[in-house]
């Protein structure tokens, strides 16, 4: 079925959280959408001017990176007003107009919400360290020396202690990720109701859930133990999935302490009661057991949470098909899963697992039971920038994969006017890899995305169909999805040597070479080298 065939999207009368998980989610980093003054600067006054490409593409829900007023040092997760937005993307006027428009088209709306801490600037935090006698001290979470020294052994995200020193103060306040964004104290009721408030105006205003920051942060050990050590064996899913993040001090440790505290999930009811009972809500859970993800999905909690162990897997059917299987063994009947290959905080997986493997990802992600989640530019195969020095913005090391949209092959790819400099240099090879050139080309990546989510859209089984494995050869994943008679037979080759895999007879619906599309399948289907297929199973 052709995009042009389906139409335009069509408003869904159901809830955003009956709606949203059939749908596929499409994250934009606003910053480097698209430029509509021309400060070099991705805007939501650029966003509004691209969002027939969003609808073209063929997802239903756009989640934005943070929109509020920041600091700055964390690209908008360091708030300093959770009740307004970032004049530099356009203000609040801006936003308005943007969600008019994307409401308009069929689009639900998701914004990040970051309720574990805010900017240092943050007028709450400005008053906090003011004194030790401030009405809003009890607001974060502040702790006096041990021994001379931090009051435990927590660790920031971003590396080193989680305990900053104030010397005004004599504390020190808890910081989990960069030092310029303190912690919130979830066990005051003040910052609880606050920030519920917070939660209620937007839904107010028309948004149609959050993607919520760190959430599993909110809740830590009242006493404020030491995470205990530990080591990690070869085959723990943390040494898998981190290990290639080269922080061995934080693998170290059972965090324990530190986040999923005692009250998390009596906080996330909370963020829940606040939110409405038809708001979405996406959880950002950094927790790699996949028991503890599944906790935070309840009617009364999560809708949905990111796997990052199924994103932190190479590109290996072995694996991956594991780590699936994982999932299906472990969510409870009635949750559901949610996957993805890239975001703005760890290498495009275009970069990760090589060019290669940019077609036959599309088709596993857009076919496997759950809630896709696709990252800008991820349509077009966007691989990693390279940021020099003296352009870095984030000191995390994360510019390389939040790098400008690639709209034509303009010298500044259509982002941003060719005599302005854009705020990240742009990613190699945007001549050849972007929007207008793969627009015209029937067989370009972006084409494959739109007849993949072309048929998400018009098939129950892919929707929210039963999962299903089938025999594979080595380095092949193949499996089936079923709802009521309808059968989607998928395979996916992961290496570069063609390979015949059964398949139940039936027809080519989409295939990684469009020209065979429409081919029937019998008994042994050759699958060539890093080549997947879609197929109508009779």
């Amino acid at each position: 079925m052709s995009v042009e065939r389906l139409g335009p999207l069509q408003a869904d009368a159901r809830s955003p959280r009956a709606a949203i998980p059939e749908g596929v989610i499409y994250q934009v980093y606003v910053r480097s959408f698209a430029d509509g003054n021309g400060d070099g600067m991705g805007d939501l006054l650029g966003l509004t001017a691209r969002l027939d490409h969003v609808v073209r593409l063929g997802v239903d829900t756009l989640w934005l990176n943070p929109i509020h007023p920041s600091g700055e040092v964390d690209m908008g997760y360091d708030v300093t007003d959770y009740w307004d937005v970032d004049p530099a993307l356009g203000g609040m006027e801006a936003f308005d107009r943007f969600l008019g428009e994307a409401h308009r088209r069929g689009l639900r709306v998701l914004i990040d919400f970051v309720p574990n801490h805010t900017s240092d600037r943050h007028p709450w935090f400005v008053e906090s360290r003011a004194s030790r006698d401030s009405p809003r001290r009890g607001w974060y979470c502040w702790a006096d020396p041990r021994d001379g020294d931090p009051p435990n052994n927590w660790l920031s995200a971003f590396r080193g202690s989680a305990w900053v020193w104030d010397e005004r103060t004599a504390q020190y306040y808890l910081a989990s990720f960069y030092p310029e964004q303190p912690d919130l104290n979830w066990e005051n009721p003040e910052v609880r109701r606050a920030l519920g408030e917070a939660l209620r105006f937007w839904v107010e205003r028309g948004v149609d859930g959050f993607r919520l920051d760190a959430v599993q942060r909110l809740s830590k050990d009242p006493d404020l133990r030491d995470n205990p050590p530990r080591t990690l064996s070869p085959n723990d899913p943390d040494a898998v999935v981190l290990g290639s993040l080269d922080y061995p001090e934080w693998l170290a440790q059972h965090h324990v302490h530190d986040q999923n505290g005692p009250r998390e999930h009596e906080y996330l009811r909370e963020l829940r009661r606040a939110a409405g009972p038809d708001a979405f809500l996406l959880g950002e859970v950094w927790h790699f057991e996949l028991g503890g993800v599944a906790s935070y999905l309840a009617p009364d909690q999560l809708d949905l949470a990111f796997n990052f162990r199924f994103s932190f897997q190479p590109w290996d059917a072995r694996a991956i098909g594991d780590a699936v299987d994982a999932v299906e063994a472990t969510w409870p009947e009635d949750a559901w899963p949610c996957y993805h290959l890239s975001n703005h905080d760890a290498p495009r997986h275009a970069t990760r697992y090589g060019e290669r493997a940019v077609r036959p990802a599309a088709v596993l992600l857009l076919t496997l039971r759950g809630t896709p989640v696709l990252y800008q530019g991820e349509e077009i195969g966007m691989v990693d920038g390279v940021v020099p020095t003296e352009r870095r913005r984030d000191r995390a090391g994360r510019d390389p994969c939040r790098t400008p949209m690639q709209w034509d092959g303009s010298p500044n790819a259509g982002f941003c006017p060719p005599d302005v400099e854009p705020w990240l240099p742009l990613a190699p090879g945007h001549e050849e890899r972007n929007v207008a050139r793969q627009a015209r080309d029937p067989d370009s990546v972006l084409a494959l995305y739109r007849r993949l989510l072309a048929l998400r859209r018009s098939s129950v089984a892919l929707r929210r169909g039963r999962y299903r494995r089938l025999p594979a050869p080595e380095g092949c994943l193949a499996y089936l999805r079923e709802a009521g008679t309808e059968r989607l037979a998928v395979a996916v080759n992961f290496t570069s040597e063609e390979t015949a895999v059964a398949l139940p007879e039936g027809t080519v619906a989409v295939h990684t070479s469009f020209r065979e599309e429409g081919e029937e399948v019998r008994g042994l289907y050759r699958l060539g080298g890093d080549q997947a297929v879609v197929a109508w199973a009779s």
